[in-house]
């Protein structure tokens, strides 16, 4: 079984231990973009995911029992790194603020809001999955944008080829709807 095959396995598991918990979960990053697009167009080092903060100590204990081993790594109110099988499953914690707009939970950048919409797409899927993804319009955002948020990230290839990707398909998208396809 190759890596994307066991990272499928994974985003599988992690749907229907959060279903079950009734924890809401959004795929981001590049598996993000896979599900929107439906198909696998690389390989995924890690699987990113979004997660409510209030939701995070529940999320955990669940992934716990299905054989997740938690990973050190940012503060633990702004992320939580899981591994399973050798890959990696990160949640970052989301949280709204008096206004109800989404924003990042802990961390240096608590309280800054994350792309309007971001949580309003439908679900994505590849073959018989299916999961909530954050909307391509989001991640094309946060893909351009991360590199100026935190300079200590730098632009990377593979988010501007993920970014032609999405815009190609929105654009086509785009013109099936004024067709009336």
């Amino acid at each position: 079984m190759g890596r994307a095959d066991q990272q499928l396995r994974l985003i599988a598991e992690a749907v229907q231990v959060a279903g079950a918990l009734g924890v809401s979960v959004w795929l981001r990053g590049g598996w993000a973009m896979d599900f929107f697009l439906g198909e696998i167009t690389r390989d995924h080092e890690d699987i990113d995911w979004f997660a409510w903060a209030d939701d995070a100590g529940a999320l955990a204990e669940g992934l716990l029992l299905h054989g997740h081993q938690p990973v050190p790594g940012p503060l633990p109110d702004l992320q939580l790194d899981f591994s399973k099988d050798g890959l990696d499953n990160s949640f970052t914690l989301l949280d709204r603020d008096t206004a109800g707009r989404v924003v990042v939970a802990g961390g240096p950048w608590a309280g800054a809001p994350w792309p309007e919409g971001m949580l309003d797409a439908g679900p994505g899927r590849i073959g018989g999955l299916q999961c909530a993804i954050v909307s391509p319009h989001a991640q094309i955002e946060i893909k351009r944008m991360m590199p100026v948020w935190d300079p200590s990230r730098p632009r990377r290839t593979k988010d501007a080829e993920d970014i032609a990707r999405l815009e190609a398909a929105l654009h086509a998208h785009g013109n099936r709807s004024e067709r009336g396809s």
